[in-house]
């Protein structure tokens, strides 16, 4: 059978980046069976393979079933534990050998997913496609056996990888609270920001999972951060998601900064001349004139890795509204080396704005006053069925009327409309609403720009408002479970 026919049944699929699925569907079987299929689709010729995990409680057990497909197929599994997903694939690309991390990244605990990686970084679509239709062989009454004894290496590596470039005394003086939760780079971040010269304050460590969506950020959270500042006084704090490949990087008033914004500054720091990001990212990116080309691409890291793959420049970088930063070719800044890591990271667009603040000798808040005011803002429908999510967006494609009235009634008439991945419309005062179904989960996103946040907030909120209460009132079946998600 093919690797198509078997997770069929299961549900477990391919998303934006990685397969995604519930933890009660990603079964010994079907996890055995996506690694099987790539290491004969994509890593052939692989001696060891690099698998780690994070911190949800399904990972392990689901780590251990890739190890055992691994080693049935007469490869050496390396096990480097918990590790953030981008360390797990910078200590790969050093041995090098292809690698599989154990993450669902912000999606909440109940569901779980595997990332694949090439010696030279994450999988294309085009790899996707070859391990659907890899022939796979589940032996029947598949056992795992126990994790094998953690690696340390890659951990270390990792945070070398900032101290050497950075230099040690870079943040001396800062104070920064990290917001732990459930964060698998908890205490790396930890270890490289003292290891910086900061004066680290440890905040909301916790060993339950928690779901932080960097792009939508939870109400509970940022109201935390903004007490924390007012209790703590710190300079900035950060926190990720579970995996640690999406930055969470709040201000000293304890204000969140955008994503898309936080990848603006980061390029603007390392003096990237070719910047790739997708399409619902912040107009500023071009507006700025800091770069000589952008290069807009689908949601998803895959895209901006294409991209940035095709890309000609001394210097090419990436990066996505979740705040994720891909660094496409060296930095030099004297005498250091930064080398590339063209997968999505939380650490370097921290340590990016930090040092920038110090050099300007300004607050983390100051940083975007010299960029273009355009603001963005973004929320999701959850438990709203995919097949609901494509005939909405089909609908509103051929009927600019009806998407002008649903989507935003008081931006006047659509100018620009970009299919690009979903739906993206530019109304004539300038308003952007972009609607697209997510990739990991049944949920539908909503993302808008806009010259003032209050502005960007109220047309993101309206929105999805206006398109929960039409779907109620056409019946049409959106919301699983019979009920209305919040947003």
């Amino acid at each position: 059978m093919t690797l198509s026919e078997i997770i069929l049944p299961s549900g477990v699929q391919f998303g934006t980046s990685g397969a995604r699925g519930l933890v009660s569907q990603m079964t010994d079987a079907v996890c055995y069976a996506y690694t099987q299929a790539f290491l004969r689709a994509v890593s052939p010729g692989a001696k060891q393979v690099i698998i780690g995990h994070d911190l949800r409680p399904s990972s392990p057990e689901i780590a251990a079933a890739c190890i055992q497909a691994v080693r049935d197929a007469g490869m050496a599994p390396v096990f480097v534990g918990a590790m953030p997903t981008p360390a797990v694939a910078y200590y790969a690309s050093t041995v090098p050998a292809p690698a599989i991390i154990i993450t669902g990244s912000h999606i909440p605990f109940d569901r779980n997913g595997i990332k694949f990686y090439r010696t030279d970084g994450e999988i294309s679509k085009a790899d996707e496609q070859a391990m659907l239709t890899s022939p796979v062989d589940v032996p029947a009454g598949l056992q795992r056996l126990p994790l094998p004894p953690v690696q340390v290496v890659a951990r270390s590596m990792y945070e070398a990888r900032y101290l050497s470039f950075f230099g040690r005394d870079a943040l001396k003086g800062k104070r920064i609270a990290v917001y732990e939760h459930s964060s698998v780079a908890r205490d790396s971040l930890r270890g490289i920001l003292e290891g910086l010269g900061a004066d680290v304050l440890s905040l909301g460590r916790t060993d339950t999972f928690v779901p932080i969506d960097t792009e939508a950020v939870r109400p509970e959270d940022v109201q935390q951060a903004r007490q924390w500042a007012t209790e703590h006084r710190f300079d900035a704090i950060l926190s990720t998601d579970g995996d640690a490949d999406r930055p969470l990087i709040g201000d000293e008033q304890g204000t969140w900064l955008r994503g898309d914004v936080v990848g603006i500054l980061c390029a603007q720091f390392l003096g990237a001349e070719v910047v790739v990001t997708p399409v619902s990212s912040n107009t500023a990116v071009e507006m700025c004139g800091s770069f000589k080309q952008v290069v807009r691409t689908r949601i998803g890291s895959p895209y901006v890795i294409a991209g940035m793959e095709s890309a000609a420049g001394q210097v090419v970088a990436g990066y996505e509204a979740n705040g994720g930063f891909l660094l496409g070719s060296d930095v030099v800044k004297g005498s250091q080396t930064l080398k590339a890591l063209p997968t999505r990271d939380a650490v370097l667009p921290m340590l990016a704005l930090l040092c920038m603040a110090q050099a300007r000798g300004v607050p983390l808040s100051a940083l975007s006053d010299g960029l273009p005011q355009r603001f963005t803002a973004s929320d999701r429908l959850q438990n709203f069925a995919i097949q609901a999510s494509r005939a909405l967006l089909e609908r509103l494609t051929q009927d600019a009327t009806a998407a002008t009235a649903l989507l935003a009634p008081s931006s006047g008439e659509v100018v620009v409309t970009d299919t690009t991945d979903g739906l993206r419309l530019r109304f004539a005062s300038g308003d952007i609403v972009h609607l697209r179904p997510s990739g990991n989960a049944p949920e539908l996103r909503c993302y808008t720009e806009a010259s003032s946040v209050e502005r960007a907030q109220i047309l993101c909120q309206a929105c999805l408002g206006r398109i929960q209460h039409d779907s109620m009132r056409v019946g049409s079946g959106a919301f699983s479970g019979g009920e209305a998600a919040q947003f």
